[in-house]
């Protein structure tokens, strides 16, 4: 079997380049339903229910992004993203495809495999943990 060892050696800072870009992504969710930034969803009043998962996105997003408590951080936010698939998506179909939940299953699998995998050695958990 061939192996692809062309990016084998930079697996651990791609494992966090990943956490990264996704903490960052996430974050925006976060910004624009607690912040009203950059305005997506409007400046209206919401729901108890979404602002939880607002203050979840904002500041579960900045601590993915630092690689701070990655693990518990990563395992609350897969469990935001499957409770917000059943809860929004899942009423509107079987396929995420067609209710438009592809991105909750992506976000929910990708904190899960955070969650046991951890935030890669660029993270402020990665050097907490050089200083024990």
């Amino acid at each position: 079997m061939m192996k692809f060892s062309l990016l084998d050696k930079w697996s651990p800072q791609l494992l966090s380049l990943l956490r990264i870009v996704i903490g960052f992504l996430f974050f925006w969710h976060g910004c624009d339903k607690i912040l009203h930034y950059p305005g997506m969803m409007g400046d209206k009043p919401l729901p108890t229910l979404i602002e939880v998962a607002g203050l979840l996105e904002l500041i579960g997003g900045a601590l993915m992004f630092l690689g701070l408590f990655t693990k518990p951080v990563a395992f609350i936010l897969s469990g935001e993203m499957a409770f917000a698939y059943f809860m929004a998506h899942a009423p509107g179909g079987l396929l995420p495809y067609v209710n438009h939940g592809e991105p909750a299953v992506f976000y929910c699998f990708v904190f899960l495999y955070f969650a046991a995998a951890g935030g890669g050695p660029v993270s402020l958990d990665a050097m907490m943990g050089k200083r024990k």
